[in-house]
């Protein structure tokens, strides 16, 4: 921890400063658009164009980027695409990825660093039908219960263990298409989901029994959080290596406060940012993209610590569950992550007049949205 800290002091002291000299000649200036020069820099998703990176795409589309003298590519991710990895290989400059996935990937040699973690909860649900008698983990004894795999199965797999069950033999664990086919069809008793897609996907299908649209009532939900194996999930990952170079900190930095923006911006401006997800070409519809992008914010905000910052109990909490089910072999050591660039970044917003933390009375309060069949 003191390395981590020792060498956090410094990088934050140069951060600032480049921060204050990058995009004009004066600390008023950051963010701003006043570029001697702009950086090129791209950015790998984890999945492909929704709501669940809005922040990213509103800071393109909106010009927040333009505004850190940076020039942004934004990537779709896909099944066969690891974020860390890419990362990792010098392929792109920075990536998105939840917190477990890359913490195996960094223990297995990946030179990766968290340097914002914007998630402060998890979105994973199991989801079962009300008549099925699934209210909680326990009650996976004996069922079908489907998961995706690529790492999206260890909070349930945790839940399931401190449960006391083994997943290996007291139930059925089955893969799962990126759908809710399979329990729409009752071909297994509990799937899972995030709660800002594929349970959306649940309440715009028709429930045949009625004619009308399905709705939380038909539906048993197990919430990870609830559970005690929640684990951290979409955060910013930056190259290891590179961040002993100067450029790198400095377009670190400005990466982190442009983006972490571009979240506020749809906490703030939430119309808009469904508009550009859409508009970046989503293939799902309008009232899932509201669903989804209500569901996002309330991940993220309010964020006591302010977007972007470590709360260290989830880190704690994340770490000790991927290491007692032997997802991980041992804690990360503490240059996993660092609160440099997010520390930074908060400084720069609240200079810009902009609350960080989403904790001022109006700054976030969660919509009701209206789903249409199939999410259109």
């Amino acid at each position: 921890m003191k390395n981590r800290w020792t060498k956090g002091v410094v990088s934050l002291v140069a951060a600032v400063a480049v921060l204050s000299t990058a995009c004009g000649s004066d600390e008023a200036a950051v963010g701003t658009g006043d570029c001697e020069s702009v950086d090129a820099v791209s950015l790998q998703l984890q999945w492909v164009t929704q709501a669940q990176f809005a922040g990213y795409y509103a800071a393109v589309d909106n010009g927040i980027y333009g505004d850190y003298c940076l020039d942004v590519t934004v990537l779709e991710g896909g099944v066969d695409i690891v974020p860390q990895q890419q990362l990792a290989s010098g392929a792109v400059d920075f990536a998105v990825s939840w917190v477990p996935k890359a913490l195996v990937s960094r223990e297995q040699g990946a030179d990766i660093v968290n340097v914002a973690q914007v998630f402060q909860r998890s979105g994973t649900l199991q989801v079962s039908w009300a008549d099925s008698g699934i209210d909680d983990p326990a009650d996976f004894a004996g069922k079908i219960v489907g998961n995706w795999g690529w790492g999206n199965e260890f909070e349930l797999l945790a839940g399931a263990r401190q449960a006391g069950l083994d997943p290996g033999s007291d139930f059925d664990l089955v893969g799962q298409s990126f759908d809710m086919l399979a329990l729409l069809s009752r071909e297994i008793d509990a799937a899972q989901a995030m709660i800002y897609n594929e349970y959306a996907q649940i309440l715009e299908a028709v429930n045949p029994a009625t004619g009308a649209l399905y709705e939380a009532s038909d539906l048993s939900v197990i919430d990870w959080n609830d559970v005690g194996t929640a684990m951290l999930q979409d955060a910013i990952w930056a190259s290891g290596s590179r961040l002993s170079d100067p450029g790198y900190q400095d377009i670190t930095t400005r990466f982190v406060a442009a983006s972490l923006e571009g979240w506020v911006h749809c906490r703030d401006n939430f119309d808009d940012c469904v508009d550009v997800v859409l508009n970046n070409g989503s293939a799902l519809g309008a009232s899932h993209q509201a669903w989804q992008m209500n569901e996002i914010n309330n991940l993220i905000w309010p964020s006591d610590g302010g977007v972007g910052m470590m709360d260290e109990d989830m880190w704690a909490q994340t770490v000790a569950v991927a290491t007692s089910s032997g997802d991980l072999e041992a804690a990360p050591d503490s240059g996993a992550y660092t609160t440099t660039y997010a520390s930074a970044a908060q400084d720069t917003l609240r200079a810009k007049g902009i609350d960080p933390a989403g904790t001022m009375q109006g700054s976030w309060n969660p919509r009701d949205i209206v789903l249409n069949p199939r999410g259109e």
